[in-house]
């Protein structure tokens, strides 16, 4: 990355721009395309808010939802064996822009996970955003080197934090463009997806899916935080997870640029205590408990809502918010497990229903012909444990009290011989 821009190698994402001459020099010269993204969201974001509730669900498929955000450059031979016990069957890959140069090691790892799903995040950088020939001819490199080897490609990231490169949402509606031209004329069997907002912004989202801009996305793609709200059904602005994502589905479904598929591409929890490697404060990190419990729960209502095509952890070794701390070796954090024993039990799951009632969450499918419902709930609540029962920690691990303890950690039940 070029100055002003530094990347953090820590936190795996830009430092804060800290020339605020430069900043304001380039938001005033994207003063209209500001000025659209307002007006846009003023209309958008109320008719989609109306149109919610008549929303239809969609038939999500358990085996390709759970994905995993993996860097290629870290602990490489790990991670593939890693993969191999998680048997996963998705993952998510990021490159940089400015570092094609490793292009050819990129391919050698995609090429070891051939049978895998993988969708490749493209990051951009300012000289990139600004030289839109130098883009087009990088991405025909990477499109030309990987093709059948990567399932879809997301273009651009982060798109509304200035420190990653665009200062205005037509900035990068013109950067989509040159890569969804470059699909239509030399690679029509690719598939592209954007537009890569971050956080429950979705007033920079409505713009990138209502604009005159002659583009067409074959997914949409949105970096869904919600950490710095602590649980994953903690409301903002009235909005708990679960509305969060069944207005953006809302937004999709009415855009006409887009096909009605939604991957949340990026998620996690910053973790307590493992700073300069967390992305955040420490003010918004949890302990590995309530991260792991976090982010489960964060999928069960994801895949509850049926309108998520795919959920990407973010990601598999990451000191500050990954499944495995490598500061002092390699140690798997209880999430590992956790990640594990979801993907194994839910990815040939048949959802059926999301029952909440006060506070208390029961989330029902079918496996393997077996009625499979995972409790969990806000405030301390106990059950029975029949004898029909057989339940699982979120690890894994069966427990045999005949008082259960629901609580922030969910529980597997399966009810033994429901069909």
């Amino acid at each position: 990355m070029k100055k002003p821009y530094q990347w953090d190698n820590f936190s795996d994402q830009p430092y804060q721009l800290k020339d605020r001459n430069y900043k304001k020099q380039m938001k005033k010269k994207e003063f209209f395309s500001l000025l659209k993204t307002f007006f846009t969201a003023l209309f958008i974001l109320p008719f989609s808010f109306i149109i919610m509730p008549f929303l239809k669900k969609k038939s999500v498929h358990s085996n390709t939802f759970f994905c995993l955000g993996i860097d290629y450059e870290r602990e490489a031979e790990l991670t593939l064996e890693l993969l191999e016990e998680l048997e996963v069957e998705s993952i998510l890959l990021r490159f940089k822009l400015w570092e094609m140069e490793k292009l050819p090691l990129l391919k050698e790892f995609i090429s070891k996970n051939e049978n895998k799903k993988i969708t490749l995040k493209i990051m951009q950088d300012r000289e990139h955003a600004e030289d839109l020939e130098l883009l087009k001819k990088d991405l025909r490199t990477i499109f030309f080197s990987l093709a059948g080897l990567v399932t879809m490609y997301e273009i651009g990231s982060t798109i509304n934090r200035s420190k990653w490169g665009f200062f205005s949402v037509d900035e990068y509606n013109r950067f989509f463009k040159t890569a969804y031209d470059l699909r239509e004329n030399e690679f029509p069997n690719h598939k592209v997806m954007g537009s890569g907002v971050i956080d429950f912004e979705y007033h920079f989202t409505a713009h990138t899916l209502f604009n005159f801009f002659k583009y067409r996305y074959d997914g949409v793609s949105s970096l869904l935080y919600v950490d710095r709200r602590g649980a994953p059904e903690n409301r903002q602005m009235g909005f708990n997870l679960s509305n969060k994502i069944a207005l953006l589905s809302t937004m999709v479904w009415l855009s006409p640029k887009s096909a009605n598929e939604l991957h949340i591409t990026e998620t996690n929890w910053p973790i307590s205590n493992t700073a300069p490697y967390a992305p955040t404060s420490e003010h918004e990190c949890v302990d590995e408990e309530s991260y792991a419990n976090f982010m489960l729960r964060y999928y069960l209502l994801a895949f509850a809502s049926q309108q998520v095509d795919s959920l990407s952890w973010h990601q598999l070794i990451a000191a500050g918010y990954g499944l495995i701390d490598n500061r002092d070796g390699i140690r798997k954090r209880s999430a590992f497990y956790v990640y594990k024993f979801m993907v194994k039990t839910l990815k040939n799951a048949q959802f059926l229903a999301l029952d909440v009632k006060k506070e208390y969450y029961i989330f029902q499918c079918f496996v393997d012909n077996q009625l499979l419902q995972i409790h969990w709930s806000l405030k301390p609540a106990t059950l029975q444990n029949e004898e029909f029962y057989e339940v699982y920690s979120k690890e894994g691990k069966k427990v045999e009290n005949k008082t259960l303890h629901i609580g922030a950690s969910p529980l597997y039940i399966y009810t033994k011989d429901a069909v």
